[in-house]
């Protein structure tokens, strides 16, 4: 199964159970985040685990290791006031970067609460993006 098709059966999961998920995400903290797509102008769903650190929702662009980042990093750094979709709840959200030394600091806790974030970070070169989204 591709990784748009795995998505999309998240997302109707997601969905369905007001953002309850099983498999591999289950008892995974999960929200949708929706983009614009940075040249193409369409919309964009993605399902993202995320940690908590006080109003912020944070996010991690790992790609599952891959050597560059996913598509929905781009479209975020352009347009960074996006949607996400959080239990039956959808809200705006403004981007932020993070960086150093915030940005390895939450990779390391997301990595504790799910360590298939290390196999991420040892699979790739490129410094893994972490984003902080605060409610508009």
């Amino acid at each position: 199964m591709d990784l748009e098709e795995m998505n999309r059966k998240v997302i109707e999961e997601f969905r369905a159970n007001a953002g309850k998920v099983g498999g591999q995400f289950d008892g995974a903290p999960m929200l949708l985040l929706t983009t614009v797509g940075a040249k193409t102008g369409a919309t964009r769903v993605n399902p993202l685990v995320y940690l908590m650190d006080g109003a912020r929702y944070v996010i991690i662009a790992s790609f599952a290791g891959a050597p560059h980042n996913p598509p929905w990093f781009h479209n975020l750094v352009k347009n960074p006031k996006v949607r996400v979709e959080v239990g039956s709840e959808q809200f705006g959200v403004r981007a932020e970067v993070l960086t150093e030394p915030a940005r390895t600091e939450f990779y390391q806790k997301m990595a504790g609460r799910m360590p298939v974030f290390n196999d991420y970070a040892k699979k790739t070169t490129r410094t893994i993006p972490v984003i902080a989204l605060h409610r508009l």
